[in-house]
């Protein structure tokens, strides 16, 4: 259990206790901080209470037990309480810039025959007929209009 301990400096300790008692942080950003403080060891003799530590931070014991495998990974206490930013979004996005020029294009154009004006949904069938995209949801095209300021009325 020796190699699981975490000893932190005076300086990191100083650092954490700034972030928990300021409070201007996100909270997972303070939450973490607590946590690492509470995992210190650095000068007590007592043995580490995992469940007290959850409950104090209000969160699971194995997210504490997660978040002490982390610091101890690299201990580096700035890139623990940091997340590193996702290099890749969680899907790609479904429209590149050339299909959403092409939508733009299509609803500036004139509406098809029999109708007064484009509509989203309109616009989203139109879009999956002229294969700009495999399939595609009409509030796609929504937040597509209204990211370039254009109105259909």
């Amino acid at each position: 259990m020796k190699n699981k301990e975490i000893y932190l400096t005076s300086e990191e300790q100083v650092y954490l206790q700034a972030i928990v008692r300021k409070g201007v942080h996100n909270s997972h950003v303070i939450t973490r901080a607590r946590v690492l403080l509470m995992l210190d060891r650095t000068g007590k003799s007592d043995h580490v209470r995992y469940k007290r530590t959850a409950e104090y931070a209000d969160i699971s014991v194995q997210a504490v037990y997660n978040m002490r495998d982390e610091f101890l990974a690299n201990h580096d206490v700035e890139s623990y309480l940091t997340r590193k930013k996702r290099e890749t979004p969680p899907r790609a996005p479904k429209l590149d810039g050339i299909a959403e020029a092409k939508i733009i294009a299509l609803a500036c154009s004139k509406p098809p025959e029999g109708y007064s004006r484009w509509t989203v949904r309109l616009l989203a069938e139109k879009a999956v007929e002229l294969n700009f995209a495999e399939d595609i949801s009409h509030m796609l095209i929504h937040r597509l209009l209204k990211k370039r300021n254009i109105s259909l009325i």
